[in-house]
């Protein structure tokens, strides 16, 4: 076996722990930086829902919005900074910094991996989670 073809396998094989993501984990980071606007169940209603210009979405909806596929990419962008939210009257806070840690892998709906920061992809399975 080549080289190559065998420190790739052995890469692949030893990230795969690394990559694993917790619900847990993204809810305490969900609690901390997104509740005040979305709401501790998601929906939208957070003590600070009044003083933005349009109303924080309902995070449980997510998935039906798109079709039945969580967005994945989009809520990964979003949150890192890469595809700004306008709708709050500015720029939703980017936390690309706050979450910026070890990489992580999740997979878009085709498949794909996506790489992202371990505390986004966190975020991400938490909010999977609440989809109604």
């Amino acid at each position: 076996m080549p080289s190559r073809l065998l420190s790739a396998l052995l890469v692949s094989l030893s990230a795969g722990a690394a990559f694993a993501q917790s619900p847990e984990a993204g809810e305490d980071l969900y609690i901390t930086y997104c509740s005040a606007c979305h709401g501790i169940e998601a929906r939208g209603d957070g003590p600070l829902r009044d003083l933005l210009t349009i109303a924080p979405p309902d995070l449980t909806v997510l998935a039906a919005a798109a079709g039945g596929e969580f967005p994945r990419f989009r809520v990964a962008r979003q949150v890192d900074g890469r595809d700004p939210v306008l709708a709050h009257g500015g720029p939703m806070p980017f936390y690309g910094d706050v979450f910026d840690s070890p990489a992580a892998a999740l997979d878009a709906a085709d498949g794909q991996p996506i790489l992202m920061g371990q505390g986004i992809a966190d975020l991400i399975v938490y909010l999977e989670s609440l989809q109604r």
